[in-house]
């Protein structure tokens, strides 16, 4: 049973869920600068995100099960590998779908969660099929997880404003930027089967000046959020060190070399998210 246990884990790669959970809870504890702590809120956020991504990336590699066994890179994964049927992961990502719409519940009696958590899930799943017909797709992944302090916000203060979108904006343009480098390793297996991406349409080299300029962005978008925020300098210093993260991210990758594109994607965007995290939360204690 844990083997089994480990394997939806493994599935999901619930470990990756530090891209996205740390910004939904950076923008609560914003949120409760001003809005009442609630601890079924906090435990909302929590179902949500772990539900949401689970159902997500299961879908996905339901989607991708006959494109995964085609690729070398992938043919490893679990379906095409036969550690787990489609039937298996087809019925976990109905289980993790309905404990996301479940979970919306404990934010009552605020509505907005319940009434958007199907249209959401719905472009969350949609994304596994959007290397199909746009090169865009990298984006439509990042958009998808731009939704996470948006919705956080909404679910807490019933209301919008400019700090949560400041917010999803980082993650649009960072989880853009890093999706192109991952994508750079499949390029002309996509080409080769038709499939659209930025690598497969322009060529590594081209996509990886587009990956820099997104992160460029993004770093924008991190200094527009310490100033419209209202965060301290605690805040402005760890952007800092997240803007020279960005750059060294692209410093060691190249179009002619691929071989780091791991440590780029996995281990550096995990220290940028829950480090964000971390200096907007002592940042908020201590101001």
């Amino acid at each position: 049973m844990w083997q089994q246990f480990q394997q939806f884990l493994s599935l999901i790669r619930f470990s990756h869920t530090l891209f996205a959970l740390p910004f939904a809870l950076l923008s609560a504890v914003l949120a409760w600068r001003t809005a009442e702590f609630r601890w079924q809120e906090l435990l909302g956020i929590l179902l949500c995100m772990v539900f949401a991504r689970s159902a997500a990336m299961a879908f996905n590699r339901l989607a991708d099960r006959k494109l995964d066994a085609d690729n070398p890179r992938t043919a490893s994964r679990h379906i095409p590998a036969g550690l787990m049927s489609a039937k298996t992961v087809a019925l976990f990502t109905f289980i993790s779908s309905a404990g996301f719409i479940a979970s919306t519940l404990l934010f009552l009696p605020k509505t907005w969660p319940v009434i958007l958590s199907v249209p959401v899930l719905l472009f969350l799943l949609g994304y596994s099929y959007a290397k199909r017909f746009t090169s865009l797709c990298h984006y439509w992944l990042s958009a998808a997880l731009m939704l996470s302090p948006i919705a956080a916000w909404l679910a807490i203060t019933d209301s919008l404003a400019l700090t949560p979108f400041l917010l999803a904006a980082v993650i649009f343009f960072w989880v853009g930027g890093f999706d192109i480098i991952y994508a750079c390793q499949d390029s002309d297996y996509d080409r080769k089967v038709g499939l659209n991406s930025i690598p497969a349409r322009f060529g590594n080299k081209t996509a990886l000046r587009i990956a820099f300029v997104s992160h460029l962005i993004t770093i924008g978008c991190l200094f527009a959020l310490w100033h419209y925020g209202d965060l301290g300098p605690i805040f402005l210093g760890g952007i800092s060190l997240v803007s020279l993260l960005l750059i060294y991210e692209h410093s060691v990758v190249s179009a002619d070399n691929l071989s780091r594109v791991n440590l780029a994607f996995f281990r550096i965007n995990a220290v940028i998210s829950v480090g964000l995290f971390c200096v907007g939360f002592v940042d908020v204690l201590v101001n």
